[in-house]
């Protein structure tokens, strides 16, 4: 009560504000698709991000954060009146991205995927694996490079590397004493880094599809090599692993798993979600192997379905023109229900208990559900205030005349809009557009400057607090989503400062008629020399 006193006045003068502040654009009738904010394509389009992910950082609740974000970015659009702001909130954002298809489709794969999860667990197909896994994996640093193995192993789609990952690994790190943190950031760097180099993935289909004469798959092929902060943070991974280099927040997480068997140096939100039962001795390996293996099949299979490949089309084609929520929905729901039939032949547990753990399962994944919610609806903000239109504006203002340093400008601005935004996906159809007019296809500088613009937006997805990809490596690893982007952060944001470096040496090598793939191996050692330093200060 006495809280609620205290807040009462600061709500009273907030709602005086905004009531003074009201100036009516959304008149009874008015079509709001004819409506064009006074802020729209201006800075203060970046503003509803910028707002949530410094409160995020600042007092490490993200819920209420995301959901300021998105009160900015409804109140930017409407002029500050009351009811623009309210009807543009619910109606185009939150009742909106629940109503898209593909969103929906997504969030379905997550329930699918929770349910699947708790089966193996109550079917004891964790426990039996991680057993194997302790009389298999000796060390602390055999378990983290099985879990980058695994998360290399997995580069259909990030969304699915970051659960399955997660729910086969917990139990193996844990009986190691690897911090939750560690294996979110293990998680993380092994989902959208290994999706951009991966031709057979979501990402590469993705990508294809913003590149017109149906080019789109071999650009990327051709644009592999050179998406330095892809390639630095599978470096990074191993290095920091094999070096026990960690720094940063993270030394101060795994040194308390060490040391005091404390995995999460603070409260565990997931707390009583992955429970097994008593039983769960009489589990076996294949009761965890068979369904994922199973579901990977099944949502490869799901993805050239929704490309077109029985209906004629051929693989590479169907993958490239697949659509990744479809395919994963589809894959998920068959991989359920062999996982059920399996377990029923096998008697592994009863159809009463089976039932159960579909809204057990439901229930572990509604932390990450409601985030999603709150991510995409604060990215309807940012796009109806025109932040697309204005970051567009600025790279064709400013930077077409400085062509020698261009790739490691696309570099920070998809770094910074894919921060701010949450979206990968989205910055690469904002930036590949306005490179190829820029480049031709067979200019090697318009290569490497694609190539910038995947690597920029899969790192400033990777660093950024309200990035789907983030969030799910958090569910994945059942961590706390603010602990994993405060400990993920500082390695992020290291290695990007390499690949830039990578970048303006690619751009010079370039313009001087030089193969910027030079580059490559010069941030190799530049990786494994700032490693070596981090360990000796810590040392």
């Amino acid at each position: 009560m006495k809280t609620t006193r205290r807040w009462l006045p600061l709500l009273a003068v907030l709602v005086l504000m905004v009531s003074a502040l009201t100036t009516g654009v959304f008149a009874a009738g008015e079509e709001t698709a004819e409506y064009v904010s006074p802020f729209f394509a201006s800075p203060w389009a970046l503003l509803p991000p910028v707002i949530a992910i410094a409160l995020a950082l600042l007092t490490k609740e993200v819920y209420s954060s995301l959901f300021i974000g998105i009160l900015v970015g409804g109140l930017l659009y409407s002029n500050f009146s009351f009811e623009g702001t309210m009807l543009h909130v619910s109606q185009d954002g939150i009742a909106a991205v629940l109503s898209d298809s593909y969103n929906v489709g997504i969030l379905i794969f997550l329930v699918i995927l929770g349910a699947m999860v708790c089966l193996m667990n109550k079917a004891g197909g964790s426990a039996a694996f991680g057993r194997w896994a302790t009389k298999n994996i000796k060390s602390r640093v055999g378990a983290q490079l099985a879990t980058i193995f695994l998360g290399v192993l997995i580069f259909i789609d990030d969304y699915f590397n970051c659960l399955t990952v997660g729910s086969v690994m917990r139990p193996i790190t844990d009986k190691h004493n690897v911090s939750r943190a560690k294996l979110a950031y293990l998680i993380d760097a092994t989902a959208a880094p290994v999706c951009i180099i991966a031709p057979i993935s979501s990402w590469a289909a993705a990508v294809s599809g913003f590149v017109e004469d149906g080019q789109g798959l071999t650009l990327f092929i051709r644009a592999i090599p050179y998406n330095f902060y892809a390639l630095l943070t599978i470096v990074m991974m191993v290095s920091l692993v094999l070096l026990k280099a960690d720094f940063g927040p993270m030394a101060r997480f795994e040194r308390n798993a060490i040391e005091n068997n404390d995995l999460f140096s603070g409260a565990n939100p997931y707390a009583g979600v992955d429970k097994e039962e008593e039983d769960s001795a009489k589990g076996g390996v294949i009761d965890l192997v068979a369904p994922i293996l199973v579901l990977v099949v099944c949502c490869v299979v799901g993805m050239i379905y929704s490309g077109g490949f029985f209906s004629g089309a051929n693989f590479v084609d169907a993958f490239s023109s697949s659509d990744a929520s479809v395919g994963l929905m589809l894959g998920s729901s068959f991989g359920l229900l062999f996982t059920l039939v399996f377990y029923g032949i096998r008697r592994s547990m009863s159809f009463k208990a089976m039932m159960e753990c579909i809204p057990e399962g439901f229930k572990a994944m509604v932390p990450a559900i409601l985030i999603l919610t709150f991510a995409w609806s604060l990215k309807a903000m940012t796009d109806s205030l025109g932040a697309s239109t204005y970051v567009e504006y600025f790279v064709n203002e400013y930077a077409q005349g400085m062509q020698f340093f261009l790739p490691a400008i696309v570099f920070v601005i998809g770094c910074l809009l894919a921060f701010a935004t949450g979206t990968s996906w989205g910055t690469f159809g904002i930036l590949i557009p306005i490179t190829m007019g820029i480049f031709p296809l067979d200019d090697p500088m318009g290569i490497i400057c694609i190539s910038a613009c995947m690597a920029g937006a899969v790192c400033g997805d990777h660093c950024s607090p309200i990035s789907d990809t983030t969030i799910m490596a958090s569910a994945g690893a059942q961590c706390d989503h603010v602990n994993h982007v405060s400990t993920q952060l500082p390695y992020a944001v290291s290695c990007a400062a390499i690949s830039f470096l990578c970048y303006v040496l690619a751009g010079v090598l370039a313009h001087v008629g030089l193969p910027g793939l030079i580059a490559l191996p010069v941030g190799v050692v530049l990786m494994i020399g700032f490693l070596l330093v981090m360990r000796s200060r810590k040392a």
